[in-house]
C-alpha cells in the first residue's frame, strides 16, 4: 500500500495528481496545502485521504507536519507547489495582462522574494523534513514540478524575473 504525500493538492497540478491517485483503493494519500482538502470529497474515491493544512513559508509549520509523520514512511512525494511571481498592484490594476506584472520596471524586493521562499527555499525545507520518511519507504520517489523557463540557456525572452530566477535555483537546489 503506498503512501503518496502530495503538496499543493488543493488547486491546479497538485489538485490533478490527488484526484488521480485517489482512484487506486490500494494509495493512502496525504495532501497538503495552504488550503484545507476536504478528505470527504474523496470518499467515494478508493484511496485513503488525509489532508493537512501546511504553510510551505513557513519553517514551524513544515516541521509541525516532519513531526505528525516521523513515522510513516513516504513513497512517493510529488511537489508541486508554485506561483508565477507576480507584481501583486500590477495584477491587481491590469488583471487583463499578466505580463505587465513580471516586467524589469515593476518587479519589487518583495514579490521577488516571496516567489523565491515558494518556488525554491519551500522546497529545500520540505525535502529535507521528509528526507527521513522517503528513507523509511523501500525505493521511494520523489516528482519536483519545475519549469523550463528556470533554464538560463534556454532564456532569451527575459521578463518574468522572480519565476525565472526561484525556478533556476529550484533547479540547483533539487540537482
Amino acid at each position: 500500500m503506498p503512501t503518496i504525500l502530495i503538496s499543493g493538492a488543493a488547486s491546479g497540478l497538485g489538485r490533478a495528481f490527488l484526484n488521480a491517485y485517489a482512484n487506486e483503493k490500494s494509495n493512502t494519500i496525504i495532501a497538503i496545502d495552504k488550503e484545507n482538502v476536504q478528505p470527504s470529497e474523496y470518499q467515494q474515491h478508493a484511496a485513503t485521504v488525509q489532508s493537512h493544512i501546511v504553510d510551505v513559508t513557513s519553517e514551524a509549520s513544515i516541521n509541525s507536519l516532519a513531526t505528525l509523520l516521523s513515522e510513516t514512511p513516504i513513497d512517493l512525494f510529488i511537489h508541486s507547489v508554485g506561483i508565477r511571481g507576480l507584481v501583486p498592484a500590477v495584477e491587481n490594476a491590469q488583471p487583463e495582462s499578466v505580463a505587465a506584472a513580471e516586467t524589469l520596471h515593476v518587479m519589487d524586493l518583495s514579490t521577488l522574494m516571496h516567489t523565491f521562499q515558494v518556488n525554491a527555499a519551500a522546497t529545500f525545507l520540505l525535502i529535507r523534513s521528509l528526507l527521513p520518511n522517503l528513507k523509511q519507504a523501500h525505493s521511494a520517489k520523489v516528482v519536483i514540478m519545475s519549469s523550463r523557463m528556470g533554464s538560463v540557456g534556454n532564456n532569451t525572452t527575459g521578463s518574468a524575473y522572480a519565476y525565472r530566477a526561484s525556478k533556476a535555483a529550484l533547479n540547483s537546489i533539487i540537482k
